[in-house]
């Protein structure tokens, strides 16, 4: 296999590139009357603006041609079917069939039924628990199975907590249990515990904590695809939610993993969250790619990556409530498309993923948008506002959004000064995702758009966006050195982790 499928179609973004390299965005966008509309794509309750980034309708042209060429709508298809996108492991990759129909085939439709099964116990569950005196509840997960419920949780929340409190422990440091379980009763806890092998470290080590702490198991819950570890956990199968090989664990929060997500909105505001992911799932499967804001977003990211060369890309929701996306995009982006090698094994010949970090507007002004204005390296970021707040205090929106609007112009266009220290040299690209007001429908949508952006940019660079071997030495290297941290006789072949150990049990 040719380490670049694409040569030509590379070849002509970076020409495209280099004849764009001294015009500004301001000229761009001046120079073309119809570009702030025609750069622009609304579907459902997102709009997204393209207007302000490094590309003409030349370069637009190339990318799309290069979305021909790597058959974006076959690729796709594939997707929906169930066909055995995840290479590396055999699998297929159906996190579109935990919340859509929208393939026939045999695969597809037998994966959808399994989730809609799934939906019916976890329904059945959480009624048992309403009866219950339960109050709080604690999810106890890591990556996948914490990232994505933990930002809807905190994102549609009503700032009064309805029939239950959810919180999360991810982090195996037994600091953050202890601070959790602190201000909780044992009483009226439940302990919901999710991974899929069961075999995870961190969610064992703090299940076992809060498993001492609850002084039963008649509070315990678990999801997974591993019934006997968690049965020998002292979980029933009554308790045990699934989850499934063909569900990658940063694609779930669609499934069953998702339970903390309706104990918190209730069923009615989960399924609304995958209807709005069944909506975009929609769009993207049946749009060409020309009217697909998945396979805009996805040829941005490749342009800016592979034309223009920006090793990074930041990620700026001016809005408190989805200040966690920038975390879980982390695990969507990077996890997924953080590969050096094609499917076939091969190296990859052209950069695969920038580096994905962010936080929420307008704090982030006061911490590092110095750096993005007159720092040496240009980072593209996409913006992201909620246009209806769903509190009363109208002027403080309004001051939010003046800012999101301010600062996409600041940084597109800069502002000369004789005084270098006060210029901005601006040409910094970005994008601007508006949302109606942020529902669990909304939200389902542009969480959606983004794992359908991630896929597409792996077709391009021909990698496997739902593998994560690039996770497994650091688990195994530490579970290698837990013997010499508990004071057990362990070899120890590197020095400099010796050296380490020895400072550290001199310590102890």
């Amino acid at each position: 296999m040719d380490a670049n499928p694409f040569p030509a179609h590379f070849d002509a973004l970076r020409a495209h590139a280099a004849r764009l390299r001294d015009v500004p965005l301001r000229a761009l966008v001046a120079d073309d009357a119809a570009r702030a509309g025609a750069f622009a794509l609304r579907v459902g309750p997102v709009y997204a603006n393209f207007a302000r980034q490094r590309y003409d309708r030349a370069a637009l042209d190339a990318l799309f041609d290069l979305a021909d060429a790597a058959q974006f709508p076959e690729r796709l298809q594939a997707l929906f079917d169930g066909k055995h996108v995840n290479t590396t492991e055999g699998r297929a990759a159906l996190h579109t069939a935990l919340r859509s129909d929208l393939s026939t085939s045999e695969v597809a439709v037998a994966a959808h039924a399994e989730a809609t099964a799934a939906l019916a116990r976890m329904r059945v569950l959480i009624e048992s628990l309403q009866d219950s005196p339960v109050t709080d509840i604690v999810s106890i997960g890591i990556g996948g199975s914490d990232l994505g419920p933990r930002l809807v949780v905190d994102a549609l929340s009503p700032p009064t907590p309805g029939r239950f409190r959810v919180h999360f422990v991810s982090n195996v440091d037994g600091a953050a249990t202890q601070r959790m379980l602190a201000g909780l009763d044992p009483r009226r806890t439940a302990v919901v515990m999710v991974s899929k092998t069961f075999g995870t470290q961190e969610t064992l080590l703090n299940g076992a904590i809060a498993r001492e702490w609850l002084g039963s198991d008649t509070h315990l819950l678990a999801v997974t695809s591993n019934l006997e570890r968690a049965a020998q956990f002292g979980i029933p199968a009554e308790r045990i939610l699934p989850m499934w090989d063909w569900v990658g664990g940063r694609y779930s929060l669609w499934s069953a993993v998702g339970l903390p997500i309706a104990l918190a909105l209730g069923m009615p505001g989960f399924e609304a969250l995958l209807a709005g992911a069944a909506d975009m799932d929609a769009h993207v499967l049946r749009a060409p790619p020309r009217e697909n804001l998945a396979a805009w977003h996805a040829l941005t990211a490749v342009w800016n990556r592979n034309a223009l060369g920006f090793a990074s890309q930041g990620v700026f929701p001016y809005d408190e409530r989805l200040k966690l996306l920038s975390a879980h995009l982390q695990q969507v982006v990077m996890e997924s498309l953080g590969k050096s090698v094609r499917l076939d094994g091969s190296p990859v010949a052209e950069a695969t993923v920038p580096v994905w970090w962010g936080g929420a507007g307008t704090d982030v002004q006061h911490s590092f948008f110095q750096a993005l204005h007159q720092g040496t390296d240009i980072v593209p970021g996409d913006f992201v506002g909620v246009v209806q707040p769903d509190h009363p205090h109208r002027e403080n929106h309004r001051a939010l959004f003046a800012n999101l609007l301010a600062q996409t112009e600041a940084f597109a266009y800069g502002q000369d000064n004789d005084d270098p220290h006060r210029r901005y040299a601006g040409n910094r690209p970005g994008t601007v995702l508006l949302i109606d007001a942020l529902t669990p429908r909304s939200l389902g949508a542009l969480i959606a758009l983004y794992e359908h952006s991630v896929y597409l940019q792996s077709v391009v660079w021909g990698i496997n966006a739902f593998d994560q071997f690039g996770v497994e030495l650091g688990k195994q290297l530490a579970n290698n050195l837990l013997p010499a941290l508990r004071g057990q006789a362990a070899y120890i072949a590197d020095p400099v982790t010796r050296a380490l150990l020895d400072e550290i049990l001199r310590e102890r």
